[in-house]
């Protein structure tokens, strides 16, 4: 994309974000997605977001395709997936295998409020750039580290991306369809779940650290976050001693509450309660089944749900879809189309919801990027900062917080 609207992070790298966080600084250690994401979070709400690369090449995902040509050739390519993950901050680049660049961190550290980072649990604490260290020097520091297993335990040394906390979280042993191979989610949710996580556990740390000027340690894993989040499923265990197995798109506890096909695409439904049910049995045609003592009850429809589909699916397989999402709507049943992304980010309710904003890379390629997604009343997300060019903000950065 070489056009589009004009945006706010086109102006400059000296941008200010008037917003909830604003006075708060928060210094980055992240690498790829967890910590950047809970970094970029803490950052588009205002704070100071410092991001500390290694000079040679930066964090890694900086080299993640798709890669923007720059607007002339001597601009350079530039990581969409990086800019997705890191608007709104500076980027300092600092050599740690060097103890008088390290000395400066350390001065940086002496006046953040946050430190968030996502190496193995050790690596900072050779450094010098530990918590204990740190915090000998700001005790109202709050020092987040994200990690696939956690800061101890037997797991603790383990390297972990997202695919590997999928498949040892349990979570891919209930994706997919019934009788197939197991298959981790299509967005990686380890990596984005523990970054959701960490940023309002950092926030709830620094409310209390204002209020008695004592920071904290918070040890954020992705294994604890997908566990967190695992609920219905581990509730289930823990009630019945049943393994919950993959379903599909199908509802262990209700029904119909799938995907289905109509005559040309896919769509799904979700009837959760008896008078949902009796307008979806009116809209087929099938007022007979209300009183099927097979399905009379929420309980009943979840347990005989494979009889249910086969009953339904060849009637919707009669007609398109947009038959079935006009007739569910005025039925008040909830649905959706099977959207691929291309679509929802040109659907008129993201539109109305303000959550694709323009962007501008360093090299001068303009592109977009979905937002901030909680409206707060009184502040407007907006991309303040593009997403920086490595090392571009060192001197700025140390006069700024330095004096």
């Amino acid at each position: 994309m070489n056009d589009g609207p004009a945006d706010p992070s086109a102006a400059g790298p000296a941008a200010r974000q008037a917003g909830p966080l604003s006075g708060i600084r928060v210094l980055e250690f992240g690498q790829i997605a967890a910590g950047p994401f809970c970094a970029m979070l803490l950052a588009d709400l205002g704070a100071d977001v410092v991001k500390v690369e290694k000079p040679d090449g930066g964090d890694d995902m900086r080299r993640w395709p798709p890669l923007s040509e720059g607007l002339d050739g001597s601009a350079g390519r530039y990581s969409e997936n990086f800019a997705s993950v890191n608007r709104n901050k500076r980027s300092i680049a600092v050599d740690l295998k060097d103890a008088g660049a390290v000395a400066g961190l350390r001065r940086l550290a002496a006046v953040a409020d946050v430190i968030v980072e996502n190496f193995r649990p050790g690596v900072l604490d050779r450094l010098g750039l530990g918590y204990d260290a740190l915090r000998a020097q700001n005790p109202k520091l709050v020092y987040t580290s994200l990690t696939g297993y956690g800061q101890t335990g037997p797991y603790a040394g383990r390297g972990a991306f997202d695919v590997t906390i999928q498949a040892v979280s349990g979570l891919m042993s209930v994706t997919g369809e019934p009788g197939c191979a197991a298959v981790k989610a299509g967005v990686p949710v380890g990596d984005f779940v523990a970054g959701l996580y960490a940023a309002y556990t950092t926030l709830a740390a620094v409310m209390v650290a204002r209020a008695s000027g004592q920071g904290t340690r918070i040890d954020c894993s992705m294994l604890g976050g997908l566990l967190g989040i695992a609920q219905l499923q581990t509730s289930e265990f823990f009630g019945t001693g049943r393994v919950p197995q993959p379903l599909g798109s199908a509802h262990p506890r209700n029904a119909p509450y799938r995907g289905f096909h109509a005559s040309d695409a896919p769509f799904v439904i979700a009837a959760g309660n008896d008078k949902l049910w009796h307008s979806v049995c009116e809209a087929v045609g099938l007022e007979v089944l209300k009183n099927d003592a097979r399905f009379t009850t929420q309980e009943q429809r979840a347990r005989n749900q494979a009889e249910l589909f086969d009953l339904l699916q060849p009637v919707f397989g009669t007609k398109p879809v947009a038959y079935w999402l006009a007739e569910f709507d005025r039925r008040g049943v909830p649905y959706a189309p099977i959207n691929d992304y291309a679509e929802i980010l040109d659907d008129p309710q993201v539109a109305h919801l303000g959550l694709v904003h323009p962007m501008t890379l360093p090299n001068g390629r303009q592109t977009r990027t979905v937002g901030f997604p909680v409206r707060v009343a009184g502040f407007d997300f907006r991309v303040y900062r593009r997403p920086p060019a490595l090392g571009e903000h060192n001197d700025e950065v140390e006069r700024e917080w330095l004096g």
